[in-house]
């Protein structure tokens, strides 16, 4: 049967509301934690996320400035969409309440392994969330979203964790060294580990390796002076370590 879905998430952040409201209703707040590069046009009422060569349109069904914002993509033929609200509460501490809403339609009777990916997609951009404003409030980043073929999952992933130096056993808040052919070594901790997903934090990045549910890939934000061009050199890393 289909699925219709909707998945509640709060958080408490110790930071001013007006710096959450940034990072999840402006274009460069979006694109420095969720999943991809994304741009918000309100005059338009569209926001347009770009994730490799995928690209979708959602449009803006509530901008309550500092309080509330949601989209939602278009439906396609057979009643399939996805939608996003954030609701923001500020608190008298100075901490800030956001509340979380992921919603939509599944249809046909395979369903269950496309939802669970979601589920696992979701926990990611939420975790990079509280990452974002934990270490890099404020700080607007460049969103790399790039793939490997459809296919061969599991070779892929072994192979773009041991080009990494990795072994997949890695522990959220170790340390890390990855050694990325063709890259600058790069330090950091283990902020995300699961047995698909590999997050590593550093002073400048915000570094996303996943197995994928169709094809394996990269879901980076980079902070630092240079991102367009370390944004480049990721895409050229993900082509030859997961070819």
């Amino acid at each position: 049967m289909p699925h219709r879905f909707e998945q509640p998430t709060e958080f408490e952040f110790e930071v001013d509301p007006e710096v959450v409201w940034d990072a999840i209703s402006t274009g460069p707040g979006l694109s420095s934690w969720f999943m991809g590069a994304t741009e918000v046009d309100l005059d338009a009422g569209t926001v347009r996320t770009t994730m490799g060569d995928f690209a979708q349109e959602s449009e803006i069904v509530a901008h309550e400035p500092g309080r509330r914002f949601s989209f939602r993509g278009a439906e396609s033929p057979d009643g399939r969409f996805f939608a996003m609200e954030f609701l923001v509460e500020a608190r008298e501490s100075g901490s800030t309440v956001l509340r979380m809403v992921s919603s939509g339609f599944l249809p046909g009777d395979d369903w269950e392994d496309e939802y669970e990916a979601m589920l696992a997609g979701g926990r990611i951009h939420r975790q990079t969330l509280v990452e974002y404003l934990a270490h890099f409030a404020g700080r607007p980043g460049v969103a790399v979203a790039a793939f490997a073929p459809v296919g061969d999952l599991d070779r892929r992933w072994a192979a773009m964790l041991a080009d990494l130096g990795l072994t997949g056993r890695e522990a959220v808040g170790q340390p890390v060294v990855l050694s990325p052919a063709g890259l600058p070594a790069v330090e950091g901790v283990v902020d995300l580990a699961d047995a698909a997903n590999l997050g590593v934090r550093t002073d400048a990045a915000m570094l996303r390796f996943t197995r994928g549910f169709f094809a394996s890939g990269i879901g980076h934000h980079l902070f630092g002076a240079d991102a367009a061009a370390e944004a480049e050199a990721w895409r050229s890393w993900l082509a030859a370590a997961a070819r």
